[in-house]
């Protein structure tokens, strides 16, 4: 029997099968960075029933945007949009959490409030492109943060998390991957402050674990998750040493009691996983973290029951075959081989290469 259709518990949440829709960026909300009809279709279309679905991330304030298109919760009139997601969610049997998102310094200054510079722990400047209403564009230099500012910011994810409760989700997820402001915080490559929020990394870490804790304040740890990405270098992120930094923020995640931890497995071309010595993974942070965990990254069926049958995972996140196979569940099941994804049409756009793939003959 496979380990993927077997029940498990993330916290609070009591799923049927152990293959998570992971955050996928679309960029295709509506004006105001409100969710529309065509996001409600979107989703709806992937839900299955007793499985769990991961938003795409989701910024908690307008100075946390760096990708025009995407759908915001730092306005309380997109409550309702969020609202229409999540019912139909739960309609057809499924659960979805939101991610809380703060891009710090992958933004561009056209992205924000008065043409501003974005914030980040330190003035460095990172390395990609911002995504505009004009198309990319490389990203601004960010000004440091005052530490008088810090503590708004983490208010705006408690309001974040709040305004995603009424939204009818069922539990947030904090994005401390990627390279955005919790990890920019977190690694010492981008991390220079000498208050305490930098030097040790229980001062790097603590950014992190408040806004962490303003999400737990309003959920509940049961129902509150963390995304890492441990080996993650997008955006120019390094950190000396990555073990001890991730082991510390893992294993003092595992003591608040959330409701899972979602780490992002290194990789090379996308697919294939690797698994060097210095490269941290979801079986490194498996020993200082008892919760649920879900692994993410280059997955397929036989890789996702291989690293759930090795004990270092309990479930597996697919985020580009899940755009593509929105029955992504039911094929696994089947073993139906999946339809190939158009990358061209991941991010903005409209209906196309979004809601347009179909579901499997074999499955309806």
């Amino acid at each position: 029997m496979s380990m993927l259709f077997t029940p498990f518990r993330a916290g609070a949440l009591s799923l049927d099968h152990r293959v998570v829709m992971a955050p996928l960026t679309r960029l295709r909300s509506e004006p105001g960075d409100m969710p529309g009809p065509l996001m409600r279709e979107y989703y709806t279309q992937r839900t299955s029933h007793g499985g769990l679905i991961v938003s795409e991330a989701t910024p908690v304030a307008r100075e946390g945007c760096g990708y025009a298109g995407a759908p915001g919760i730092y306005d309380d009139a997109q409550i309702a949009g969020w609202r229409t997601i999540t019912d139909a969610v739960h309609a057809h049997g499924g659960r979805i959490v939101m991610q809380l998102w703060h891009v710090g310094r992958q933004s561009h200054h056209d992205l924000q409030p008065g043409g501003g510079a974005p914030v980040a722990p330190s003035g460095i400047q990172a390395e990609g492109y911002a995504y505009t209403a004009s198309g990319p564009v490389p990203f601004s230099m960010p000004r440091a943060l005052e530490i008088g500012e810090i503590p708004a910011i983490i208010e705006q994810f408690r309001q974040g998390a709040a305004r995603a409760k009424a939204a009818g989700f069922d539990g947030v997820e904090i994005h401390g991957a990627n390279g955005y402001l919790p990890d920019q915080f977190l690694q010492d490559g981008t991390n220079h402050r000498t208050d305490e929020y930098g030097g040790p990394i229980e001062n790097r870490a603590r950014f992190l674990l408040e806004i962490t804790q303003a999400a737990i304040d309003v959920w509940g740890a049961d129902r509150v998750g963390v995304r890492l990405s441990p080996s993650g270098t997008y955006g120019g992120m390094s950190d000396s040493d990555p073990g001890k930094t991730f082991g510390y923020v893992a294993e003092r995640l595992d003591r608040m009691g959330i409701a899972y931890l979602h780490v992002v497995e290194p990789r090379i071309k996308g697919t294939e996983l690797i698994a060097e010595a210095d490269a941290v993974a979801a079986r490194d942070l498996r020993t200082v973290f008892s919760g649920a965990l879900i692994a993410a990254g280059g997955f397929d069926g036989a890789s996702a029951e291989a690293i759930i049958r090795a004990g270092d995972a309990d479930a597996v996140a697919f985020g580009r075959y899940f755009i593509s196979n929105p029955d992504l569940p039911e094929r696994l099941r089947h073993t139906i081989p999946l339809a190939p994804y158009d990358r061209a049409t991941f991010y903005g756009g409209g209906a196309h290469g979004y809601v347009d793939y179909p579901q499997s003959e074999t499955v309806a």
